[in-house]
């Protein structure tokens, strides 16, 4: 049996302080809110219980932020895609910025094991004023347990309706894209790191968040594999291929970081769940 589930997360300033409320149906929902920079930031743990999606099964996902609210959404592991015979195991997720909104979407990692047949879309619409900071991590394989990613395939969906747009399909049989030196180059994770706002960037803006990331690039042990840019005036993207999770993580954070200082001067501030 599949399973559809969804979840509608809505953030609104109320007196000062960011509040939380959702609706959903089936196996989604989230954690009580949590203030650990006080009032002004509300932080949520997305929590899907089955811990895993096979084929035929979808998740659909939307969180709308309000005028001058700031929520911060992330999940307690990862997202497992199994294997499956039969249709796509699905997750939409789509994020809605009101003007002056703030969104972090800070999910663990998306998990292909070998033979899922996925699809991964994630879709941010920012109004103008509004500012999104947004990841996507994807594992193929368990190569800590020896599992590699040798059949499926993961279709990746990355979108700006109207400004920028990036696809692609992992197939495990496409061996020139996962050991070329041009494609994956044998590594098993990437991931992207998005900063996403509703209105072009200053020049002045953008070089400051460049030279940033990129100067935390550089004092990573991942500087060979990984770059940032500006694809559209108004998208910055940290892209990054690692052997495992851990240190690609560890970069992005390393950036989100910077950016979140430069932008709206706050500390990287780690949700608490990272910790436990």
């Amino acid at each position: 049996m599949a399973w559809h589930a969804r979840l509608d997360l809505d953030y609104r300033l109320e007196h000062g302080r960011t509040v939380a409320r959702f609706l959903h149906d089936g196996p989604l929902r989230v954690l009580q809110s949590l203030y650990p920079e006080g009032d002004a930031i509300c932080h949520n743990v997305l929590v899907h219980p089955p811990g895993g999606l096979v084929g035929g099964d979808v998740l659909d996902i939307t969180v709308d932020v309000d005028t001058g609210a700031h929520g911060l959404v992330t999940t307690p592991g990862a997202t497992r895609f199994y294997r499956s015979d039969g249709p796509l195991a699905q997750q939409r997720t789509r994020l809605r910025l009101a003007p002056g909104a703030r969104l972090e979407w800070l999910p663990l990692e998306a998990l292909c094991y070998s033979g899922c047949h996925a699809e991964n879309r994630l879709q941010i619409e920012p109004a103008p004023g509004a500012l999104c900071l947004a990841w996507d991590v994807t594992a193929l394989g368990l190569p800590h347990a020896d599992q590699p990613f040798v059949q499926g395939s993961l279709q990746q969906h990355l979108e700006l309706p109207g400004v920028w747009l990036e696809r692609g399909l992992i197939d495990a049989a496409d061996t020139r894209l996962l050991q070329s030196p041009v494609g994956l180059a044998g590594h098993r994770c990437l991931a992207s790191l998005v900063l996403a706002g509703g209105d072009a960037f200053t020049r002045e803006q953008a070089e400051a968040a460049l030279d940033a990331a990129r100067a935390c690039v550089e004092a990573h042990p991942l500087a060979a594999t990984a770059g940032v840019t500006q694809p559209h005036p108004q998208v910055l993207v940290l892209r990054v291929l690692a052997p495992v999770v851990e240190p690609a993580m560890e970069l992005l954070k390393a950036v989100r970081g910077a950016w979140r200082q430069q932008f709206w001067q706050r500390a990287a501030e780690p949700p608490r769940i990272w910790a436990m």
